[in-house]
């Protein structure tokens, strides 16, 4: 017999949102993860917040709710509040109840935005990788690393002469200005919407743009990510932030291996990680000069010679997934923050979002 559409609406449900959600959901095992690391961190949040005035927006809620946001590739915060608002996986990943209303996107901003200043990402990642589970998923002395560029949130238009002066000829707020044999630097110019963005060329005959430079370092075994740090985008970059990732790791007396590309293949650079009981597994940068001359490569056969330095080459190319992951899936390839602390960040946070999604597998084909 043919149905009949009830078009009357209820007042009441009886089913509760955690039934809602399917118990093979992917996003059950993530959850389990975050809210695990979440209660590590709950003196923490004690210490940011004062104990008078109107309670705020929960930090496990508003941390979740960035995590969403890098899962489902939602590309800002008032999308993200509509979909709190409707959609019930969103509410329950959350922790938001059924009949509790959806936070401004404003107020939802400022609140995280405080959040994150504070250094919360960096903790959150120490904290996930600490878990006895992931420990066991990750390596201890091979390791590999590279740096990606991050738009900014900031028109070059925005990038007009620290003096002052550069103000376009044409009116209104988006008035047209010809830039054609203006010289631009860094040096004499800087952006009105994001003064921590520098211009950057990727390489030659490629464009400048304003951008970060995003750094990440990741064990070779799982090719999960073990810190993540974010620059000001200029040609060192990548090895200052090795070196400051490096010394980060607590593996004191314990010599690891570093896989790296070429552009990391700089005698200094190398130097100083042989001083910090690091093997420099880095591809050899075997440029030629317009005189015919082959550079001379810092990497030397003590290390070549060895096989362990031809899989720490095939394992570093991994890291570009991460990079990948963040930039297509997570949806940054421009941030939509502005300030150095707000983007690194963000872009810890997408770091984590990556390892979240490949622990629970990993974990499942693990033997215990």
């Amino acid at each position: 017999m043919r149905g009949v559409e009830d078009r009357s609406d209820e007042l009441f449900s009886y089913v509760r949102l955690e039934e809602r959600v399917p118990l093979d959901h992917p996003l059950r095992p993530i959850r389990a993860l975050a809210d695990e690391v979440l209660e590590g961190l709950s003196s923490r949040f004690d210490a940011l917040y004062s104990g008078t005035g109107q309670p705020s927006i929960p930090p496990e809620m508003l941390l979740r709710a960035t995590l969403l946001q890098a899962f489902f590739s939602v590309r800002s915060e008032r999308m993200l509040m509509e979909q709190i608002d409707y959609n019930l996986l969103f509410r329950w990943f959350v922790g938001l109840s059924m009949d509790a209303s959806v936070w401004h996107a404003t107020v939802f901003t400022h609140n995280r935005d405080r959040l994150l200043e504070s250094d919360v990402a960096r903790a959150f990642l120490c904290g996930l990788l600490d878990l006895a589970p992931v420990k066991r998923l990750l390596s201890s002395d091979h390791f590999s690393v590279d740096g990606t560029l991050i738009e900014a949130w900031a028109s070059m238009k925005s990038f007009r002469p620290k003096d002052g002066s550069g103000e376009p000829p044409a009116p209104g707020r988006n008035g047209e200005r010809n830039f054609r044999k203006e010289t631009r630097s860094n040096d004499t110019h800087a952006s009105l919407s994001d003064p921590d963005a520098r211009l950057y060329r990727k390489g030659a005959g490629r464009e400048s743009r304003l951008c970060f430079m995003g750094h990440a370092l990741m064990e070779n075994r799982n090719g999960l990510v073990v810190d993540a740090t974010l620059t000001h985008a200029t040609g060192t970059a990548e090895r200052e932030a090795t070196l400051a990732m490096r010394d980060r790791r607590r593996t004191k007396g314990l010599r690891i291996t570093l896989g790296a590309d070429k552009a990391y293949d700089v005698k200094d650079f190398i130097g100083h990680l042989r001083s910090r009981n690091v093997t420099p597994h880095i591809a050899v940068n075997g440029s030629v000069s317009a005189t015919g001359k082959v550079r001379k490569t810092a990497v030397d056969g003590r290390t070549t010679r060895h096989s362990g330095y031809e899989i720490s080459q095939r394992c570093r190319k991994r890291i570009e997934e991460v990079f990948g992951w963040i930039k297509a899936q997570a949806g940054y390839p421009e941030v939509k923050v502005r300030s150095k602390a707000r983007v690194e960040a963000v872009f810890t946070f997408a770091a984590i979002a990556y390892n979240l999604v490949r622990i629970p597998k990993l974990l499942a084909q693990t033997p215990r």
